[in-house]
């Protein structure tokens, strides 16, 4: 499994070939800031790791959250050390009800267990059912999820001017957790940091 680590991009978190000082932003994220202010994942997802995913997610493997909440709790030790709350990316109730479960809702809960940060699970809503996004072109992504988070109406004073952790399990073109940034700081919140399982890391043009 290839781990992520310094050096690496400051803002998004993807490593880069040869050492740079801290702060450097990656090309990419010189040319289009995303939305969120940082983001950090335990390791590359590629044929080795690639594995580990789907079964936690699609397998039923549950009894991996234990370990990989660690791995989480270790990878972002210092975006959770940051947060005021921790919450999940939200399935759509119809694929929750599929699946039984929301994996990245049972990582937030275990990594902030650890960390003894404050996790709300229910902070975000998923409105609308989205394609699934494994075979989109990041345009396409972009326009699946537009629109489709919103912040819980009971939690809003909750966000006030708070940093919010986002945990998801794969980061891949960020078109989600920029859709799940867009709607916390619509909601008031002043700033997100975003921790997943794997990155997408590919090489820049």
């Amino acid at each position: 499994i290839a781990f992520i680590g310094p050096p690496q991009c400051f803002c998004c978190g993807r490593p880069f070939g040869e050492a740079a000082a801290p702060g450097t932003l990656c090309g990419a994220c010189l040319r289009r800031r995303p939305l969120f202010a940082r983001a950090r994942a335990i390791f590359r997802y590629d044929e080795f790791s690639k594995g580990i995913v789907i079964a936690f997610k699609h397998g039923d493997r549950t009894d991996m959250a234990p370990a990989l909440a660690r791995w989480l709790a270790r990878a972002g030790a210092e975006l959770i050390e940051d947060a005021d709350l921790i919450a999940p990316v939200p399935l759509h109730w119809t694929r929750l009800f599929g699946r039984r479960f929301n994996q990245a809702a049972m990582l937030a809960t275990r990594a902030g267990r650890i960390a003894g940060r404050p996790v709300v699970p229910d902070l975000l809503e998923r409105r609308k059912r989205t394609p699934p996004q494994g075979r989109s072109s990041r345009d396409q992504r972009r326009r699946n999820v537009a629109g489709a988070f919103a912040v819980a109406r009971h939690h809003r004073a909750r966000i006030a001017d708070k940093r919010v952790l986002l945990i998801d399990d794969v980061l891949t073109t960020g078109a989600t957790v920029e859709a799940c940034t867009r709607a916390l700081l619509g909601a008031g919140a002043g700033a997100v940091d975003v921790l997943t399982l794997a990155m997408v890391v590919r090489a820049e043009r």
